[in-house]
């Protein structure tokens, strides 16, 4: 029996007939060639399609050729565009899936590529990372961009998708912002009251409805709140969707937040499943067309109550799909515990603004081999993963998968490394996922995993002799030893372990990522001077804290430790510690913290030669993997994993 008899009903959009209510959302991937459907991008959305999904909503598509999005993104603002996007429609219509490219113009928010003209917008408010103001569009300009929706419309008509999404959210590119009080300072028909900002988004929706006719889905993207002073609420997006439906769209995908404030429209991690589902819930009791809700859905369960509940009637489900191309079906068959799990950390689109394409923490393989198409090898070996780390982790299943025989050995209780310590800190639970994921993967492909195993020199030489290893063996932090003069000292990974417990005063030294989620698991949740309240300063020699992240996440995180009052001290160098003293300079001058019970250090990692000296005296053929290798995140962990032992 199905335990998700909602989410795998079919939903009618217009004239359409959608199989179950798992759409994919537009997610950038950078696989385009200058606009054009490549087959990596074909592959990329076929093997959602084959995965389960409904409909999927393609990223961004220009509907120009003056502005560009992203260097990797999609176009349809000529004929030429077509043929790309008939094999992409076929290939995905093979599996009873629905496509819709998303319409765009990024008016102010594009790509600033050598040679093009200042951008347009609905004024002369723009970006605050522009260089600089965009003039204001015309309304003989407004004329030809409708018309451009239109005649891209009636392309992706005529390669054979199914609709279009028109983007009006985020008080993002043209019609986002037009919709916008943020941007929208006109004073013509198209600005003023909320009725002149919707014009354009009206004035588009009826030229694609004149252009294509009823057959044909067409879908809104809007916020259903900006979450800031001075931008949309709720009482507009209500009203606006009213609008919508009287001008001819058929479903209406409600979203929130604006892409300016960080962490608003794209959920950071930890932050509630369904972040969105308010709008759309209240926008749903006053239309009679389909409503979609999108925002950090990433279980089955979560989406199935949101559509059983009445909450919304569609789930748009994107990082998810992303993490597992076989999130739909496996969700429909029940197998729940074998969906790659998405933690929300964001990290598929970091590198997208710098051209990078799409890629995964967890999924290492987004890439035509990957590895559920990964061949057996044509000599089986013996093989000995040292450290149950991911890079161990993933390292030993796909050498499984490969055919070799493979023992993991784990000098601890558990499986997880490091990123049993990273789970510990506020909003970074969906870590325990992970490990219990991957754990799985190994017990059904039938590794032998030894915990409490220290691998010794004698085992090598004798158990192990013939067998080649991989060592991931991960890292350890850096303890500056002229500082362990102090009173109490520990490091950040003691704290999260449970090994050490700090006094009432802590200096933190580090304001990487680990230094501040230590802080903010230390710092008391309100800051409210309770006399028992720890007080946590963080000493940074940067200029900023987390200057290597750039995600919602590192948002939300200095904003809680600002909220709880830890004080971070950057440019701060500390020079020497006594037993009850820690010295450090700031501009110029040199500061004394006398009153501290404790010192963290969060000083960075660095790996252990040792057992890689102990492989080369035993002769042994080894790899080095994740930190061993070279010191780096989960994501890269996971890869280097994986690249090692697919090419065994």
């Amino acid at each position: 029996m199905n335990q998700y008899p909602n989410l795998f009903s079919p939903i009618k959009i217009g004239k359409t007939t959608v199989k179950n209510r798992i759409f994919m959302p537009p997610i950038s991937t950078n696989l385009a060639d200058k606009g054009y459907i490549t087959d990596d991008l074909i592959r990329h959305y076929t093997a959602r399609a084959k995965g389960g999904v409904g409909l999927i909503v393609t990223e961004v598509t220009t509907v120009e050729p003056v502005y560009t999005y992203l260097p990797g993104d999609m176009s349809i603002c000529d004929d030429s565009y077509i043929p790309g996007w008939k094999k992409l429609a076929d290939s995905v219509h093979q599996y009873g899936t629905k496509i819709l490219p998303q319409l765009f113009h990024p008016a102010y928010m594009a790509f600033n590529i050598p040679g093009t003209p200042r951008f347009i917008a609905p004024s002369n408010v723009g970006s605050p990372y522009a260089k600089e103001a965009p003039r204001a569009v015309t309304v003989e300009e407004l004329k030809v961009i409708i018309r451009q929706f239109g005649e891209a419309a009636g392309r992706v008509q005529k390669a054979g998708a199914d609709g279009v999404e028109i983007h009006a959210a985020h008080a993002h590119g043209l019609l986002g912002g037009f919709l916008s009080p943020l941007y929208n300072k006109r004073t013509d028909e198209y600005g003023g009251d909320l009725d002149g900002r919707l014009r354009l988004t009206l004035e588009v929706i009826r030229e694609v409805r004149k252009v294509c006719g009823d057959d044909f889905i067409i879908d809104v993207r809007i916020s259903g709140d900006e979450y800031t002073d001075g931008g949309q609420n709720l009482n507009d997006a209500v009203y606006v969707a009213k609008q919508l439906e009287k001008a001819g769209a058929d479903f209406l995908h409600v979203s929130g937040g604006t892409t300016i404030m960080r962490g608003s429209s794209i959920p950071a991690p930890g932050t509630p499943m369904g972040s969105h589902v308010k709008m759309a819930e209240e926008i749903k009791k006053h239309v009679s067309i389909p409503v979609a809700t999108v925002g950090r859905i990433t279980e089955p369960w979560i989406a199935e109550e949101l559509i059983a509940n009445g909450r919304a009637d569609i789930c748009m489900i994107g990082r998810a799909n992303l993490c597992d191309s076989e999130f739909a079906n496996k969700a429909e068959r029940g197998e729940v515990e074998s969906i790659r799990p998405c933690i929300g950390c964001l990290r598929c689109l970091n590198g997208i603004m710098f051209g990078n394409r799409v890629s995964c923490t967890v999924n290492p393989s987004l890439e035509k081999d990957n590895e559920d198409t990964i061949e057996e090898a044509e000599v089986k070996k013996n093989i000995l993963v040292i450290g149950g780390g991911p890079a161990g982790m993933e390292a030993a299943f796909v050498a499984r998968k490969r055919g070799h025989h493979v023992v993991l050995c784990e000098k601890e209780e558990k499986l997880g490394g490091l990123v049993s310590l990273a789970a510990v800190p506020i909003a970074k639970q969906d870590l325990t996922k992970v490990i219990k994921y991957m754990a799985g993967k190994l017990q059904k492909a039938g590794v032998e995993v030894r915990l409490n195993c220290t691998v010794t020199e004698e085992m090598l030489k004798t158990e192990f002799k013939d067998y080649e290893v991989i060592a991931g063996t991960g890292a350890s932090p850096v303890v500056i030893r002229a500082f362990t003069e102090f009173k109490q000292w520990m490091t950040a990974d003691d704290i999260l372990a449970g090994k050490a417990f700090p006094g009432r005063k802590v200096v933190i030294i580090g304001g990487g990522a680990v230094g501040c989620e230590t802080a903010d698991y230390l710092a008391p949740l309100v800051n409210d001077l309770f006399p028992r309240n720890r007080e946590i300063i963080i000493l940074e020699m940067l200029p900023g804290v987390m200057l290597n992240e750039t995600g919602p996440g590192r948002s939300l995180l200095v904003k809680r430790m600002m909220s709880k009052g830890v004080q971070m001290i950057c440019s701060a160098k500390v020079e020497r510690v006594e037993k009850d003293k820690i010295y450090y300079s700031w501009k110029g001058q040199e500061y004394c913290i006398d009153d501290a019970d404790s010192l963290v250090f969060a000083t960075g990692y660095r790996a252990d030669p040792q057992l890689e000296e102990t492989l080369k005296a035993c002769g042994m053929n080894y790899h080095l993997v994740g930190d061993a290798a070279k010191l780096g995140n989960i994501k890269d962990a996971v890869a280097c994993g994986y690249q090692v032992a697919k090419d065994l």
